[in-house]
């Protein structure tokens, strides 16, 4: 089982006329993911890779049956990307852009509460990779490659770090049932709580990898659900051990502001909440390997 997408899942892509849109789309589509149109206003009528191209969501909602979209589109127009997707009855959406402000995804955020919760549209991003159930689909920027099909879920805000460890547990013999980019950006979709309740009931999932950073609550968040709820093991790598405070690293949500924040104080959180973590980002993968070794996990992984 995956969790978010799979073969089954028909994909929207935002953007797909785009440069950056167009290429990833074909990488999507050559990895097998079922994309069955793009958006483009404007465009409507064209065809990419022999999918229809349409001018709204909801047009291509309507005559393709889509349930997910990757938002491809700049930064001044995402916001309203996500939007649209939103009230089309897309029921899971990944934006990739990079660079929306924040109060464009604060008027985001406010424009979902509209919707009930079951009803709310899953968002991950802005400004992450995507998300991969490898063999099943694909709906992002990462290398498909270096994802093996398998039961440990990963949740990363950087989508680098992510790659990494899926490559290092690949090389150990180790699979990914799904991995999520929630993206780096201060004002995103969703956290990392959100998704580890997601991989605690997925029952082919066995352990959960959390790639975080400096900056924001988030970790600390997921290491209350953690401590409160998860049976399943969890491993943690937090980046930014070495970061000055209150100096900007990288994604724009990777500045300590406050108590907690910091990499060494993320850290000593997740330890309390009987995460495991990982020294170094070299250490990853053999540290997911102790871990599963320890709990009788790791023959069925291999």
């Amino acid at each position: 089982m995956a969790i978010l997408i799979d073969e089954n899942t028909r994909v929207v892509v935002q953007g797909i006329t785009g440069r950056i849109g167009k290429f990833h789309a074909e990488e999507m589509i050559d990895y097998g993911t079922n994309v069955v149109a793009g958006v483009t206003p404007g465009k409507g009528g064209e065809r990419v890779f022999d999918r229809p191209v349409f001018n709204t969501m909801k047009e291509a909602v309507e005559a393709t049956g889509a349930d997910a979209s990757i938002v491809f589109v700049p930064p001044p127009f995402a916001a309203d990307s996500i939007m649209e997707a939103a009230d089309a009855g897309i029921r899971f959406c990944a934006c990739i852009t990079d660079g929306i402000p924040s109060q464009d995804m604060m008027r985001v955020k406010r424009y979902m509460r509209r919707y009930r919760s079951e009803q709310r549209m899953t968002l991950t991003g802005p400004n992450c990779a995507g998300t991969i159930s490898p063999g099943r689909a694909l709906m992002g920027i990462m290398p498909g490659h270096i994802y093996q099909q398998g039961r440990v879920g990963i949740i990363g805000r950087s989508g680098t770090l992510g790659y990494e460890a899926a490559s290092q547990m690949k090389d150990l013999g180790i699979g990914v049932s799904t991995s999520v980019g929630i993206g780096g950006d201060p004002v995103n979709g969703t956290s990392f709580r959100d998704h580890l309740e997601l991989f605690e009931n997925d029952p082919e999932t066995d352990a959960v990898v959390m790639v975080g950073e400096i900056g924001g609550p988030q970790e600390a968040e997921g290491a209350d659900y953690v401590r409160a709820h998860m049976s399943k093991p969890v491993i943690a790598y937090i980046a930014g051990l070495s970061a000055p405070k209150g100096r900007k690293m990288g994604h724009a949500g990777a500045i300590v502001s406050a108590v907690g924040e910091s990499a060494q104080e993320k850290s000593d959180i997740l330890t309390a909440a009987g995460i495991t973590m990982a020294p170094n980002p070299s250490a990853m993968g053999e540290t997911v390997a102790w871990v599963l070794t320890e709990r009788g996990l790791l023959p069925s992984l291999a």
